[in-house]
């Protein structure tokens, strides 16, 4: 057995978090290279699979590191928590019926694309999504509905093989920035794509002038005092979601031992469902306002620190060994594309909502802002709005999904 170069987990935490500064470093430079290879290899992606090679080169020792264990336990919640606490319904229904239903039609094309594409595969060559293909591919669900941090939260949920993780991350991340390209591309041709859809497109600049305008009246410069109390609302909800989950796992494997099947004994489904919820009710109270001081950033550092961890476990040649599993994504993305178009088709929505609502989605925050920024930079966060509403959405509707897949297969 080859030995391992770094055992010291201080160490190879202070490394990972190198991979993260430099990923975020490079990836905003001007810099032409840059440019071109994080077109390329997007920096979540990035951050996913140096760790991983680090691991299969034996650098460090991922298999027996217990950093992944601390980050899923405590920054996975708090993560999702940042997330979630920033929804703004009264922001959505601006938006206008036309977004949220453009939106929703794409998280409900996910949900029956995913068990529709293992089907149309399994009939087509069974040995490719035989076994517990599923689990890993059920946590795409979480991806495509919400973002990364729901991704994670249902590999804690289905508990897929590390080798069928990875592939699933191959499959998402290469699948979802082909729709990424493809979308992009008619940001150029949306004026002939809404003279197709005979959209009004007023809609889109009220929008942007509301969002400029509270934009400038709600930022400010955090103090201790209010780094402190992100941190507290963060953690402090993170115990009450386990403290509760420590006694509702114990009553449902006394009392209802048949619900194991649809993971309801697994104490991290009942945090993560738990602290989504607290989430959505402190939203509409004071406690929102730790977005004014910059919660969202804590959660895509505690997000990001879960990715290399989770990569640093991941055997990441072994998301090569079933190439013919990029069927199902393919065929997957053309079930939520359809859906995503139809809806936008009957509504006569601009393609701007179409864009970003399909990207709110499948690509999360990130690639929903970059879409709607190549509209206009101002509207940089309608994509944001809408994928704050995905993350809300993306745990549950995932899950779902994924008791759907495994169906399918069984």
């Amino acid at each position: 057995m080859q030995q391992t170069f770094i055992t010291n987990d201080a160490v190879i935490f202070g490394i990972l978090l190198g991979i993260i500064y430099f990923t975020f470093y490079t990836s905003s430079l001007e810099n032409r290279f840059w440019k071109r290879f994080y077109t390329f290899f997007p920096s979540i992606l990035v951050c996913y699979f140096v760790p991983g090679l680090l691991n299969a080169f034996h650098i460090v020792d991922g298999e027996n590191s217990k950093l992944y264990d601390v980050a899923s336990k405590y920054l996975l919640p708090a993560c999702l928590l940042y997330f979630t606490i920033n929804i703004d319904f009264q922001a959505l229904k601006q938006l206008g019926g036309k977004a949220i239903i453009v939106f929703l039609a794409g998280a409900l094309g996910v949900m029956v694309g995913g068990p529709a594409s293992l089907w149309i595969v399994k009939i087509i060559s069974p040995e490719t999504v035989s076994g517990e293909t599923w689990r890993g591919l059920a946590t795409i669900a979480g991806s495509w509905i919400g973002g990364s941090a729901n991704q994670t939260a249902l590999r804690e949920v289905f508990n897929p093989a590390p080798e069928v993780f990875s592939q699933a991350i191959a499959i998402d991340v290469l699948t979802a920035e082909l729709w990424l390209a493809l979308l992009l591309y008619g940001v150029g041709h949306a004026t002939k794509i809404d003279k197709f859809f005979r959209a009004d497109t007023r809609a889109v600049d009220e929008v942007r002038q509301k969002i400029e305008k509270r934009a400038k009246e709600n930022a400010r410069n955090p103090n201790v005092e209010d780094l402190l109390k992100i941190l507290f609302i963060g953690f402090g909800v993170t115990a009450i979601a386990n403290a509760c989950s420590d006694m509702i796992v114990p009553f449902i494997e006394n009392n209802y031992p048949n619900l194991k099947k649809f993971s309801l004994s697994s104490s991290s489904f009942w945090v993560i469902s738990l602290v989504t919820i607290f989430g959505l009710i402190l939203s509409q109270t004071k406690a929102k306002q730790i977005e004014d001081v910059g919660a969202s950033k804590f959660g895509s550092i505690f997000l990001f620190i879960l990715i290399a961890t989770i990569g640093m476990k991941m055997d990441i040649f072994a998301a090569l060994e079933k190439p013919q599993l990029f069927l199902v994504g393919i065929i997957w993305m053309l079930f939520h594309a359809s859906f995503t178009l139809v809806a936008a088709y009957l509504t006569k929505a601009p393609y701007f909502f179409t864009a970003v609502g399909s990207q709110a989605n499948v690509g999360g925050a990130a690639s929903a802002s970059v879409v709607a920024a190549a509209f206009h930079p101002s509207l940089a966060s309608v994509g944001v709005l809408l994928a704050i509403l995905g993350y809300a959405l993306g745990t549950y509707c995932g899950y779902l999904t994924g008791l759907m897949m495994q169906w399918v297969i069984e």
